[in-house]
């Protein structure tokens, strides 16, 4: 039996940067769901007892765009060991993955947020065929998916998605993400999304690596704490549809992060010189059209180039006269708001 699921990646606005026990959060977040950068994944299961040649716990092979891929073996095997005494049936049954990125892989465009909910949709759904009780799938999902990849949690809803305690966001939650289901002005709902691809390559350091950094970190308890009020301070302004509010505090939240990788130990760079040429762009753009064009960044080099609908065409001018020319080889994705992750 084979299931597919189709999620998407998401940019979080408030970031999530530091994590503790079995991937829970040392602040809350909250992100916007993406829809053109998206993970499909096929799930094709076999009973175990036939396939020949099995070796340890589990049994499984992954394939990214058709070709087989043992370097992620290892997180695999270690998020199926992590979530088998949820889904007991993961030892007796062999798994073929095979899964696709519409956009490139470990570039800050949170592949493992797409990917590990995509997985964990996936496992759900043969869950269920399998005669389990889910009394709610995406909760459950997104649990599963915290599990692998604690911004994947977030990956299971469309719109705006918090994942964290927070108190005021009732329920709210550490182990799973919650659509933000209060009144949002219509202009955030269809925000539009550039990707800037200034460096499509392996991350120098990857996020698992970042996170732990955190944990002795000398700002790390200022800024758990700056991420909580700057959440509290996003609710209203996605609500009345402030774009200038809404800019500063998520282009401030970008840098802060970025600012957490330079201060900590050992100390590392992820943007690019091409990061900083597009900032600035964006930055004389807005000063010189007074337009709400806005920036926020993942942990790697990519700039997300945030703007409503409304203003698509002169910010889409503002990319192809100026900003494709420090993207590499002219590259940049198209996307906006979505609805979440889909069967396929």
């Amino acid at each position: 039996m084979s299931i597919t699921w189709k999620s998407p990646s998401n940019i979080a606005l408030v970031k999530y940067w530091g994590k503790y026990g079995n991937q829970l959060p040392a602040n809350p977040s909250i992100s916007f769901t993406l829809d053109n950068c998206h993970t499909s994944t096929t799930l094709t299961t076999e009973e175990r007892e036939l396939v020949h040649s099995l070796s340890g716990d589990f049994s499984f092979e992954l394939y990214l765009d058709g070709v087989k891929t043992p370097s992620f073996e290892p997180k695999i095997e270690s998020y199926l060991n992590k979530i088998s005494g949820i889904i007991p049936w993961l030892k007796d049954i062999h798994l073929k993955i095979e899964t696709h990125n519409s956009f490139p892989h470990s570039s800050g465009i949170a592949s493992s947020a797409s990917g590990m909910s995509a997985l964990s949709l996936c496992i759900l759904d043969e869950h269920l065929n399998r005669g389990g009780e889910v009394p709610d799938f995406f909760k459950r999902a997104s649990l599963l998916s915290r599990i692998g990849s604690g911004s994947a949690s977030r990956s299971v809803y469309g719109g705006l998605v918090v994942w964290g305690s927070h108190q005021d966001v009732p329920d709210s939650h550490q182990e799973y993400a919650v659509p933000l289901t209060r009144v949002i002005h219509p202009e955030f709902e269809t925000y539009q999304d550039t990707v800037l691809l200034v460096d499509v390559g392996e991350k120098a350091v990857s996020s698992t690596v970042g996170h732990g950094l955190m944990d002795n970190h000398p700002y790390a308890k200022s800024r758990y704490d700056h991420a909580v009020k700057n959440l509290s301070s996003l609710l209203p302004i996605l609500k009345d549809g402030n774009h200038e509010e809404f800019g500063h505090l998520v282009e401030s939240e970008a840098l802060t992060l970025h600012a957490m990788m330079m201060a900590s130990n050992p100390y590392f760079i992820l943007m690019k010189p091409n990061t900083l040429k597009i900032i600035e762009s964006i930055w004389n753009f807005r000063r010189d059209t007074g337009l709400p064009v806005y920036f926020t960044l993942d942990a790697g080099a990519n700039v997300h180039m945030l703007y409503p609908k409304a203003i698509e065409q002169k910010a889409m001018g503002l990319v192809k006269e100026e900003l494709v020319a420090f993207c590499k080889d002219s590259a940049y994705i198209c996307d906006h708001v979505g609805t979440g992750p889909s069967k396929t």
